[in-house]
């Protein structure tokens, strides 16, 4: 019997749709992401490209508003040593490679604005669905981390220039419309009604393809990650490091009060 979630509880499910497996994720504060979400997701993931019956991946969010508003603030502010650090932005690397080593393709679904590691799972995804009020935002420099783990999975899909004007200008929303320019979104739709029929033809098409040759094209996509099972982790104590200090602590604490 499958369990029901109420809008006050985090949650990960997946469950197969067709030929599809869906993925959802939920957090009551804006689909924040915890360490204990993060490693659900990539667990599921890492499921779903094991599962015969599954020819796709979709992953999405609970809700109707946000996508993602990244890290979990009071996870972060809980950080009190570098291996806690380490342990916690390592959830991110953790996502992305297991969609980056996964067979099948992982298809994003994203509804609303998207902060931060967000961007790095609408980044990491192989095509990525949006609708015009997906915006974007890499806002780690302005509480002192900055985007180092998900770096690379803007980086491949933008380009350099535009990974580096999101970092540097951390407070600055950049449109949907944006983000389909350099690539990071495939197609941005008007509302979320004609997004998910739009996905569900899509999905659709791809389940009528060669399993063996999605995997194989897969591997040509993702070709030179080949290191992002060490790159992400260095990575990832880098962000651990700097969580700890003075900086990070008081601009979290500043955000929260503001919020």
């Amino acid at each position: 019997m499958q369990k029901i979630y109420t809008m006050n509880e985090a949650y990960v499910k997946s469950e197969i749709s067709g030929h599809t497996c869906v993925i959802e994720f939920f957090h009551p504060q804006s689909n924040s992401l915890p360490g204990a979400i993060l490693t659900k997701i990539a667990q599921e993931i890492t499921a779903a490209g094991l599962d015969p019956k599954a020819k796709s991946i979709l992953l999405k969010s609970g809700g109707d508003r946000a996508f993602c508003a990244g890290a979990s603030f009071d996870e972060l502010m809980a950080i009190n040593s570098k291996e806690e650090g380490l342990e916690f932005f390592s959830g991110f690397a953790k996502v992305i490679n297991a969609i980056r080593v996964c067979p099948k393709f992982v298809i994003g679904r994203v509804q609303g604005k998207t902060v931060g590691g967000g961007v790095g799972l609408a980044s990491a995804v192989d095509y990525c669905f949006a609708t015009k009020h997906s915006a974007l935002k890499l806002s780690e420099l302005a509480v002192g981390i900055g985007p180092f783990v998900v770096g690379p999975a803007v980086e491949r899909k933008a380009g350099k220039s535009a990974f580096v004007e999101m970092s540097i200008d951390a407070s600055e929303w950049r449109s949907a419309t944006w983000g389909e320019a350099k690539g990071l979104y495939n197609k941005v739709f008007d509302d979320v009604e004609s997004m998910d029929l739009y996905i569900e033809a899509f999905t659709g098409r791809i389940e009528k393809y060669s399993p063996e040759a999605m995997s194989e094209l897969k591997s040509v996509f993702w070709r030179g990650t080949e290191d992002w099972d060490t790159l992400l982790m260095d990575r990832a104590k880098i962000s651990g490091r700097l969580v700890l200090s003075d900086f990070t602590r008081n601009a979290i604490n500043a955000f929260k009060t503001k919020s």
